[in-house]
């Protein structure tokens, strides 16, 4: 983790601040507002892609619903080692796999393992239960590929951090096997945003406008109270809850999410890594190809996920 951030990484809140934050507080996300928002979101995916990464599109009907996604293996990646299931961001209303495929294909090279970037239902076309149900079925679906419960990791950015969150929830209150390890990438957790103005208000978020999360958060709730078991993660048992890993960015008004998340599951007597990266914004592993933070994170990430399956590698 670098002390300081960089000077690339400096231009890019900088940018953030004055181009994108300045329409994420007017734009509102329905109608042709959403619209517009998924455009230029999808716009953003043409990242190439590593030397020699594979796609495969996924489109199965399974036990737990339809699971659709790409499959992404980086060149030397070993799919008898384990999978990645990856939950993109985007708030649960955009963002597909044209956007966060480069995120896939990262994760893939780092960890040396295939992965399923999962296209979930969004809202409000498809509002809670769904991507909740999605990313179950995902994960489901790694299992009947013959992949053990342990050597699958999860992983999701923002509002997929919640899906990720909420998929662990899942598991623990089937008394499911659970999955090797857990990432969550500046993860959108407390839906009822209860401390993004203050914080936003102390270190005004280059990025993310608590009127939006605020938003984003009621549409993918629907008529479902935010206490529900499946959206209120911070609740219920974490004790059985793989090692996890946490990387956010210090200039990001969700922090709090993160940091809140790390002392449950720590209080729950459970392994977890929290990294706050100074200066750095939301989901900034995603800006990989522009600052070197970003090519950090991803690079600890692959450390990270070898260390933690390594006893299910040796078994």
């Amino acid at each position: 983790m670098m002390a300081a951030p960089s000077m690339q990484a400096r231009a890019l809140a900088r940018f953030l601040l004055t181009s994108i934050r300045p329409i994420g507080d007017r734009i509102r996300l329905r109608g042709a507002g959403l619209s517009f928002v998924r455009e230029a979101f999808d716009a953003t995916g043409v990242t190439p892609l590593p030397r020699g990464t594979r796609l495969r599109a996924v489109s199965e009907s399974h036990g737990y619903g339809e699971v659709r996604g790409l499959w992404v293996t980086a060149a030397g990646a070993d799919p008898g080692a384990g999978a990645v299931l990856y939950l993109h961001g985007g708030g649960f209303v955009f963002g597909s796999l044209r956007t966060h495929r480069h995120m896939a294909a990262a994760v893939s090279a780092s960890t040396g393992l295939p992965v399923l970037l999962l296209s979930y239902r969004l809202a409000p076309e498809h509002p809670f239960p769904a991507a909740s149900d999605d990313a179950l079925a995902g994960y489901h679906w790694l299992r009947d590929q013959g992949y053990r419960a342990d050597r699958i990791v999860v992983m999701g950015d923002s509002a997929g951090g919640h899906l990720t969150a909420g998929l662990l929830g899942d598991l623990t209150r089937a008394r499911a096997p659970m999955p090797g390890a857990a990432v969550l990438f500046s993860p959108f957790l407390d839906l009822s945003c209860a401390t993004l103005d203050d914080t936003d208000a102390s270190c005004r978020d280059p990025y993310i406008p608590p009127a939006r999360a605020r938003e984003v958060a009621a549409i993918y709730a629907g008529g479902h109270p935010l206490t529900h078991p499946r959206l209120a993660v911070f609740r219920g048992s974490k004790r059985r809850w793989p090692p996890l890993l946490i990387q956010a960015g210090g200039a990001e008004c969700l922090v709090g999410d993160s940091r809140r998340m790390a002392e449950v599951v720590r209080a729950a007597g459970g392994h977890c890594e929290l990294q706050v990266w100074p200066g750095q914004v939301h989901v900034f592993p995603a800006f990989y190809p522009v600052i070197p933070e970003g090519r950090l994170a991803i690079a600890y990430v692959g450390e990270f996920v070898r260390s933690a399956l390594a006893p299910a590698l040796a078994a």
